[in-house]
């Protein structure tokens, strides 16, 4: 099912050309129509561009591979520019990283094996979670990947893939994905193991039998949003459907993640206002992120967890969950306005960041923006606010 995406409006032109004159006229739609000719040629030639680099990545190896990826970033980021498009920069971002992981993993496949490590009779496949695990990757991109590889290869298989998640990280990082500040790598033995070892690790966290439950609840949510990416599909699906099922059959475990979804904080003060930081760094400023983004995914994700919706794009559980029944129409545009909303804000964020305009990522100061784009993101709050209330009502939270 498609997500729905908000109708394009064209003006009116009997309201823009009603007390021109004739010359006027002419001269005015000349300079439409030369507009539209340029931005339909640069969209051409972005799309002949990025079709040649990313044929380009299976011949290419090494430090070039971060040259391809930050060629084809700046490409979104213009495109973006001109089209504001969420939905095609979260598709083509997640559609040549993907190509670019697959690859990074072959290159690693054959250097071990010109390297004369001896590959095990067992299946693996890498999984990726986060932005990238819900297809909605932006113009900066970090590593929150996993590996699964099958039962019965025993201490030679854990050893093997030590090294190849070692060296698969380092490839990744020289192609342009940044490490994990969270340590959501393979490199890391919690998102590294068997199948077994999996089902093991994820039956204590959902039995409350490991030490830190915080902690571990928290990569249990990061597991919400696993999708495969290169290696055995099967297994990788068969990993996925166990973490689903698990969250689901414990209820308590999902209880805790829903009254977490309920308690994050949105940047919402007095009377429904924009709440903005009074001192420091960031005075007059908020984490459009922390504050606004994340909590809207996460209470979106919990609902979809519950109903049992396999998707992990945000905006395809919003559809899903209107169509059983969670959400009206009316609520399901809303949802979706808000995410385009503070996702859009978080991506000119990020390229101004990358033009060196700021040097934060995440702060937004809205008395920056007009009154109809600050509008924009109170609504969106709002709209998230009553989400929570909805999760809050939904599993009896008191």
């Amino acid at each position: 099912m498609t997500a729905y995406t908000p109708a394009m409006t064209l003006p009116d032109m009997n309201s823009i050309t009603q007390y021109c004159r004739v010359e006027d006229i002419e001269t005015f739609l000349q300079m439409i129509s030369e507009s539209i000719t340029s931005d339909r040629d640069r969209i051409i030639d972005w799309k002949r561009t990025k079709e040649l680099l990313v044929a380009s990545i299976e011949q290419t190896r090494g430090p070039l591979l971060k040259a391809i990826h930050e060629s084809l970033n700046q490409i979104e980021l213009e495109r973006f520019l001109l089209i504001s498009s969420v939905n095609e920069l979260h598709r083509s971002c997640t559609e040549y990283r993907d190509i670019l992981s697959s690859h990074v993993m072959n290159t690693v496949l054959i250097e071990m094996d010109a390297a004369g490590y001896v590959r095990p009779m067992v299946p693996f496949a890498l999984i990726s979670m986060g932005s990238d695990g819900r297809k909605e990757q932006t113009l900066i991109t970090d590593q929150d990947n996993l590996i699964v590889y099958g039962d019965d290869g025993g201490e030679t298989a854990d050893y093997y893939f030590n090294e190849l998640s070692s060296r698969l990280v380092d490839k990744l990082e020289e192609a342009g994905f940044m490490r994990c500040t969270g340590d959501i790598m393979p490199t890391n033995q919690i998102w590294r193991g068997s199948f077994s070892q999996w089902h093991k690790r994820l039956l204590s966290i959902v039995r409350y039998e490991v030490e830190d439950i915080g902690k571990n609840v928290m990569n249990l949510i990061v597991l919400s949003d696993a999708r495969y990416v290169c290696g055995d599909k099967g297994l990788a699906t068969e990993l996925i459907d166990m973490i689903r099922t698990m969250e689901h059959e414990y209820f308590q475990v999902l209880w805790g993640m829903a009254k977490a979804a309920t308690e994050m904080k949105l940047a919402l003060g007095f009377m429904k206002r924009i709440w903005t930081e009074s001192s420091g760094e960031h005075n007059g400023e908020f984490n459009i992120k922390l504050l606004a983004w994340a909590p809207l995914v996460m209470n979106v994700r919990i609902l979809a967890i519950n109903q049992c919706i396999p998707a992990t794009s945000t905006l395809e559980r919003i559809s899903l969950l209107e169509s059983e029944g969670s959400f009206s129409p009316s609520f399901t545009r809303d949802l979706v306005d808000a995410y385009h909303v503070l996702t859009k804000h978080r991506i000119l964020i990020q390229i101004r960041s990358l033009k060196g305009i700021q040097s934060d990522s995440h702060y937004l100061n809205p008395y920056q923006l007009s009154t109809t784009e600050r509008e924009q993101i109170r609504r969106a709050m709002i709209k998230i606010e009553d989400l929570q209330k909805i999760i809050h009502t939904n599993f009896h939270i008191v």
